[in-house]
Formats: structure tokens, sequence, C-alpha cells
């Protein structure tokens, strides 16, 4: 390893840059790994083996993207604006890179000549061809360039719309009385002007704030206008650029639309599977969102007598006031019992009892930031190191805004011994404030439950190939882990457990207190699954239209068709999409898709206990451990013995529909 590719002996990854490094490294990452694929390209036919060209392939391209992945991670979380916008510009290259190397005509000819001699060895080749295929080697040499071309600037758009929104500073000033309601813990982390007004970013703590609590309507309005608006102009623009350019990439490839290419090889396997199990929820969905509109109307009409519809930035608000009224007690009084360090060591508790590991910080290891933390996740049985987490859990200027869990570098076997996988969850709660630590809300809970759920598909892999490790899984199937371990947060033990006053850690959440948050769980059930339907169709849309679209058009029709809620004019939600410009484009119907998987995995769980050791473990060598070594349908039938089906899904939600109406994931 060249030295300026050394860590410190207490972290995994480098954690400081240099304005000017990450280039420089990116660049000698990429010619690394150019010049070893030219030596398997120059091995005589007769001495090639599948040592030294499939398997040097898959470390050659782990090597790359190990390398890259770090870098791309700065451009989400460094301080530096400077080095964070060189991070952001080697995600497109690293992208463009990928798609040159996988449109190689000399390395898919020398790796398709060799024969595996295992099964492990026959998935990785079965995977590694399927890929160059996909990405169009069967095309004549002009077309590939022009597809290679075509790509290469769908890459650039996609990273500078993420770059955009990264480094998006909206911000509105508002004076104290028209933040009535809002509480005064959050009004606390507000920046306040010479004036005395507050300033109140577009960052998911202070936005969820404002819409979850402000109670004059027109406060709720601007920030709901202001955060659907972010990058709208570039953003929307950048958007309907890449649609175009997957249409006509899809075009050349031999593909109706973009949907059915990036759907060939997925679980779903083809668009309309997809659009059959999507359109099976709109009609019990509508219902249930309807019906849940009108009991807000009902609460709206109790403030305001003369109110005659819900408009989108009500309903965050009226939300809650149904669960103070209905369940009699706010987030702000359950957030009390939940600071942020005691949830994660109930957190790592409940992995550590079902997953047999622990997780042990790593004092004085170099972050990129102060407040990160670094932990070395091992097995209990033998204390061996299989893994690092890294937590970045407050808002910077200029880091990513939302949450999501990054894999840094990929675990493999190299070099005779197992490499162990890096992972950073990415998040944004409210930073502790003095003497007052961090406190979750339940929403934030169950997104630090989902994020490790992911964290947990990552470093317990046991996978022998960087390339199949992980996340490297088919799209609709890379949610279930993080939507399965989602569900551990709402049971009453479990809650319990990681629970503690923050005054006093002693004080568990009351066990009446405890029962009713659950029980409010399924306040908006209906209305949170039909924006997710939304979001999907909306998606699928996009990518199945045989011409240029309009995307606030399409998504203004489908919001309301779906939601029942006219839209708010002159906003531009599109804009800050990020799933569709990072990788999620044809594919947001995963979340759904996967949710039928995760829920049935769940249902296994409650069969047996939700601590149960013995079934994590087997979810763990089954399902986690497993990476992309088999077609998710074998991994999940191997592990709840028969084929997942959609009940668990309709009862989760709180809808019904005939079985004739009904699509399965699993066909």
């Amino acid at each position: 390893m060249p030295p300026e590719f050394q860590t410190s002996p207490l972290a995994p990854i480098r954690a400081q840059y240099s304005p000017g490094e990450i280039p420089r490294l990116s660049a000698q990452a990429e010619q690394t790994a150019t010049t070893a694929l030219n030596v398997i390209v120059a091995i005589p036919a007769q001495d090639r083996t599948v040592d030294n060209t499939l398997l040097a392939f898959d470390r050659i391209m782990t090597d790359y993207s190990d390398t890259t992945q770090q870098l791309i991670l700065m451009g989400y979380v460094y301080p530096d604006s400077n080095v964070a916008s060189e991070g952001m510009a080697v995600e497109a290259l690293s992208q463009i890179f990928i798609n040159g190397v996988t449109t190689r005509r000399d390395l898919y000819d020398v790796l398709k000549g060799q024969a595996p001699r295992t099964p492990e060895e026959s998935r990785l080749y079965e995977v590694t061809i399927r890929k160059f295929e996909h990405n169009g080697l069967k095309l004549p040499d002009d077309r590939l360039a022009t597809v290679r071309a075509m790509r290469a600037n769908l890459s650039s758009l996609e990273s500078q719309f993420s770059s955009n929104l990264n480094n998006d500073n909206t911000t509105l000033e508002f004076p104290d009385e028209e933040l009535i309601g809002v509480p005064p813990s959050s009004i606390a982390t507000f920046t306040r002007t010479a004036q005395g007004t507050c300033l109140v970013t577009t960052k998911y703590p202070d936005y969820l704030a404002v819409m979850m609590n402000a109670d004059i309507s027109g406060s709720r309005k601007r920030m709901y206008a202001a955060y659907n608006n972010r990058q709208a102009e570039v953003n929307t623009a950048l958007l309907e650029q890449a649609i175009e350019l997957r249409r006509q990439v899809a075009k050349e490839l031999g593909y109706s639309t973009w949907a059915d290419f990036q759907l060939d090889g997925r679980m779903a396997k083809n668009t309309g599977a997809v659009m059959a199990f999507l359109t099976s929820l709109k009609v019990p969905l509508k219902e249930k969102t309807q019906a849940e509109l009108a009991e807000l109307l009902l609460i709206k009409k109790g403030l305001d007598p003369d109110a005659t519809a819900i408009d989108p930035w009500d309903v965050a608000w009226l939300l809650e006031r149904q669960k103070k009224e209905q369940y009699a007690y706010n987030e702000e009084e359950v957030r009390e019992y939940f600071p942020v360090d005691l949830v994660l060591k109930g957190l790592f508790g409940i992995c550590g009892t079902l997953f047999d590991i622990g997780f042990d910080k790593v004092e004085d290891a170099p972050v990129w930031s102060p407040e990160v933390r670094l932990f070395r996740v091992r097995n209990k049985s033998d204390n061996a190191t299989i893994g690092y987490l890294y937590l970045d859990l407050y808002p910077r200027d200029g880091k990513y805004g939302h949450f999501c869990a990054s894999p840094v570098t990929n675990g493999r076997q190299k070099n005779g011994t197992y490499n162990p996988p890096v992972l950073a969850i990415i998040g944004n709660f409210h930073a502790p404030d003095g003497d007052k630590p961090a406190l979750l809300s339940m929403e934030e809970i169950e997104t630090l439950f989902h994020e490790t759920g992911h964290a947990m598909h990552v470093l317990l892999t046991t996978v022998p190939y960087g390339t199949q490790s992980g996340f490297n899984v088919e799209w609709d199937f890379v949610e279930t882990p993080s939507q399965t371990l989602e569900e551990w947060a709402w049971d009453p033990q479990v809650l319990e457990s990681i629970s503690g006053h923050y005054t006093d850690t002693s004080r568990k959440i009351p066990v009446e207190l405890r029962d009713r948050v659950i029980a409010s769980r399924n306040i908006g059930n209906g209305y949170y699954y039909s924006r997710q339907l939304a979001n999907a169709m909306v998606d699928m849309q996009f990518h199945t239209a045989t011409g240029p679209v309009n995307v606030t058009d399409v998504d203004y029709r489908t919001y309301e068709e779906i939601m029942g809620i006219h839209p708010l004019e002159r906003t531009h939600p599109m804009a800050s999409f990020g799933h569709l410009m990072g990788g999620y484009d044809a594919g947001y119907y995963g979340y759904l898709w996967s949710k039928v998987y995760a829920l049935n995995i769940v249902d296994a769980f409650k069969r047996t206990g939700m601590t149960s050791q013995d079934l994590g473990m087997k979810f763990r060598q089954e399902i986690l451990a497993r990476g992309n070594m088999e077609d998710g349908t074998v991994l999940l039938k191997n592990f709840l013995g028969k084929e997942p089906g959609t009940d668990a899904l309709y009862r989760h939600i709180g809808i019904n529909a005939s079985p004739s109406a009904r699509h399965s994931p699993t066909g």
C-alpha cells in the first residue's frame, strides 16, 4: 500500500485530507486499476486461469472501490468545503471509470473465456459477465462508445445534483411569535440574528420541528415551500436531463425504457411486475388515506370552522395533534427518555444478542470532525474484528442533510485473511446542547435502527469477493435488512430496554406511556405508505416515458391522484428527491417491494422471540452474511422455509384487498 494510503493504527481509513490530495489519490487509484486490468488482458491465452483473470478482476475492482469510496465519503461529510467538493467530484469520476471498465470488450472476452471451478466462482462469474453484457457488450463498437459517453455525462449530472443538495444553505428567518408551538428545546438550537429573530435551516431537525409543531399555518407553509424548493431551478433541470439521457441509453442498449434496463437482473425482473405490485396497492391505500384525512379535517375544523381541505403543510402538524388528543402524549415528552448514547448502547446490545457481536469504541481515533465516533465490531465468540462502524450523527454546514449508511470498504478475502468491512452511518439528529444530550424522537429511533440494519448487512458479510459482499445485491433486495431491523424499535421490551430519562437514566419510560407510543404508531400509516407509493409511481413514470418529461407536472398529478391533496403550486419537490439521482432511479419501488420481505422475516421473529439468538444467527448466516452469493429469492426461502407473501404488508399498513388483487413481489 503506498504511503499516502496508510491509515493511523487506530483507524481503518484516512480521516484528514489537504486540498488537492483527493483528486491526486483518485487519479492514482484509477491508474493503478487500469494498469492491473491491462495486465489481465495481456496474459497469453494459454496462461489464463480463473485466479489471474476472474479473481484478479474482483480484487482490482475492489481495491479501486475501497480507495474511492473513502474519498467519496469525504464529499458528504468533510468540514472543509474545498476538500468536500473534491470528494464529490470523485463520485462522478469513479462511476465514469467503472462504466468504462464494464464496457471494455477486451476484458469481457478474457473473463468470458474462463471456466469456474467452484459454486462460489460460478456465482462471481455469472454476475460479472452479466454486468458486462447488461452494459452493452453485445453492441457494435461505435454504439458501445456512444453508450459509454452518454453514461459518463449521466454520472456527471447525478454528482452535480447531489453536490448541490449537500451545499444547499436555504434558511428562513422567523420572529418568535411566528414559531408559537415549536418546543423551546428546538428553538434553543436555532441561530439568533442581531435583531433577535430565529434563523431556521431546511435541514431535517429544523424542518421537522417547525412542520410538526408550529401552530401558525403561514409559518408551516413558508417552511414547506422552502424545503420543497431547495435547488429548484438547477436540480429540476439536471433531473430532467438525466431522465432523457437514461432513456437514450436504454434505447441504444436495446431496451424500451430505462426501467426495463434497470429491472433486468433484479428480483422484480420486469416493469410489468413492478407496476402490477404498485397498482395493487393504490385502491386500498387511497381508501385508508382518505379516511385518515377526513379525521384530520375534523381536527382542523375544530380549530378553524371555515376549513374545507387539508393542505400539504398541515399533515405533520395535525398528525401530531391527533397523537396528543388520542394518546395523550407529545414527542417532546417521549424524547426525554431517549438520549442518543443510551439508545445506541441499547441498540448495540440488541445487535449483540441477535448476532453474537460486540461494539468497542476506538478511543482517540483520527476522525474528520470532532463529534464523529468509531467502533470496532467483533465476534463475541473469538473476539475477532469483523468490521468498523463510524457514527456521524449531527448536522454541519456542507454535510449530507438526511440519513444514510455509506459503505466505505468491502469485506472480502485478501492476502490469506478476511479484510474487515467499514461503514459510516451519517445522521442529522439535534446536537447536544451544553449539558443536555441529543434526545431522539420515535421517528429518529426507527431511522437509527434502519440505518443499523444496513450496517449489519455490510459488517456481517463473509463473502470472499468484494464485488459481491454487503450491499452488492439486487437493488430491490437492499432495503430488506434495514426495514427488518427497524421493527425492533417498536417492540415493547426493546423500547423499554433502550430508554432512560436523560436526567436519570435508571428511570425507564413508564409502561403506560410506552404502550401509548406504540399504539400511536398506526396514526398516519395510510398517508405514509401512500407517500411511498406516490414516490415509486413518479419514479416509474419518469423512467418508462418515451420522450422528455416535465418532472414537476408528473409529480403534481401523481401526488394529487394518490394522496388526495392539492400540491403547493410553484414548488419543485423533485429537485431534492436525491434518491432518483443516487442509485434509486427506476428503483424507488424497492422500499415497498422489500418491505414485504422484511415483514415476513419479522413475523418469524415474532413467533420465536424478538431477541432469539438462534434465529438471529440464522438471519446473520442465511441473509446478512451471504451478500450476493445467491439470488435474494433463494436467501429468503432458505431463511423463511417458504415464499414470502404480501399478507404481512397489508396487516402492517392496516389495509385489505382481495387475494386476486394482490401482487406479491415473488410473483
